[in-house]
């Protein structure tokens, strides 16, 4: 990642009305549009950004720490230091523990949520480990270890890699359905992957073509199906039971996280020219591209506010030629 300033967005949706006959034809929702900017100032990369519904910070990884945002009013609540190349940040609200994925580093950050402060470290045996997520069904921290192709396990309470599941390609994001599955898209296959936690292996391989190296992804675990956004400029729809795709959508250039929004039934796509595109699911199987709302340049990741309906994004401020890039963003968006 670049050294590069950040803004903040927020963009959100307001809900169809409520009671009207089961007959009447889903629409889809108005436009988003970025309501909020944010400066939010300092030097760094970024990557994944991670909401906690509890207390409404945003958590965002900075390279060499975690910046933690007031979401509701885009202030700077504290920066958590030590990190060493920070991808994602996995939330395990109900403990108040989150953990950090510490790309050079080959280890995890554990920190203090209500305190902001790092509290432990975990290393894991794979190299690169990138996406990160908490499985509540097992209690486990799970990392996606870009290189070495595998996934680590980590048990939290003990503080320790249990074990590694090994995978076919590079793994990007994942996501769980809190049963003991996991999905993982495989950027450099273009594959999907469902591996069974339990049994800490993979279950199955689907290939994601005509999707190009996947990066983000989402679930709606009502109607079981995956959303993998792809450089190709597509989102592809797959059926989480059995491997089959059911959909494809036109995106915005440059992809990087998927978010899904199962009350508004809205798919969001962040997208690095400056795009948020806004699906609406019609139905399980079919699917409205409602929307391309303008953001900002390079505004490639995001954290959704299911209970609010409003989109973050953050982006960096564009600097002159040669230039110390120093004001990073956060933008609000939502509809109007």
């Amino acid at each position: 990642m670049k050294a590069s300033p950040v803004m903040l967005a927020v963009l959100s949706a307001l809900l169809p009305a409520i009671g009207s006959a089961a007959s009447t034809p889903a629409k889809p929702a108005p436009s988003y549009t970025v309501q909020q900017r944010y400066a939010l100032g300092g030097e760094g990369g970024w990557d994944y950004l991670s909401l906690d519904p509890t207390t409404h910070r945003i958590f965002i990884a900075r390279n060499d720490r975690v910046m933690v945002v007031d979401a509701n009013t885009g202030k700077l609540t504290g920066e958590i230091a030590g990190m060493q190349h920070a991808h994602g940040v996995a939330l395990a609200t109900a403990r108040r523990r989150g953990y950090v994925s510490n790309g050079k580093g080959d280890n995890v950050s554990v920190i203090d949520l209500d305190a902001l402060k790092v509290v432990g470290q975990i290393p894991v045996s794979g190299k690169n480990p990138d996406a990160i997520v908490f499985d509540d069904a097992g209690g486990h921290v799970l990392t996606m270890n870009g290189h070495s192709n595998n996934i680590s396990v980590i048990d939290p309470a003990a503080g320790k890699e249990l074990t590694t599941i090994a995978l076919s390609g590079k793994p990007e994001f994942a996501v769980t359905d809190g049963k003991g599955n996991l999905y993982v898209n495989l950027e450099d296959t273009s594959q999907l992957v469902h591996v069974d936690l339990k049994a800490g292996k993979v279950a199955h391989t689907w290939p994601l073509a005509p999707c190009d190296s996947p990066s983000g992804l989402a679930f709606d675990d009502a109607n079981q199906r995956l959303f993998s956004v792809c450089d190709n400029q597509l989102m592809v729809v797959t059926d989480a039971r059995d491997g089959h795709q059911v959909a494809k959508l036109a995106i915005g250039k440059g992809p990087d996280a998927a978010a899904f929004d199962p009350q508004t039934k809205q798919v969001f796509s962040s997208n690095g020219e400056g795009t948020l595109t806004v699906v609406h699911q019609d139905d399980a199987d079919h699917y409205t591209v409602a929307a391309n709302a303008p953001t900002q340049k390079g505004a490639r990741t995001m954290a959704l506010d299911a209970q609010q309906h409003r989109v973050y994004l953050v982006a960096a401020n564009p600097a002159a030629k040669g230039a110390p890039v120093t004001g990073f963003t956060l933008l609000v968006a939502g509809s109007h």
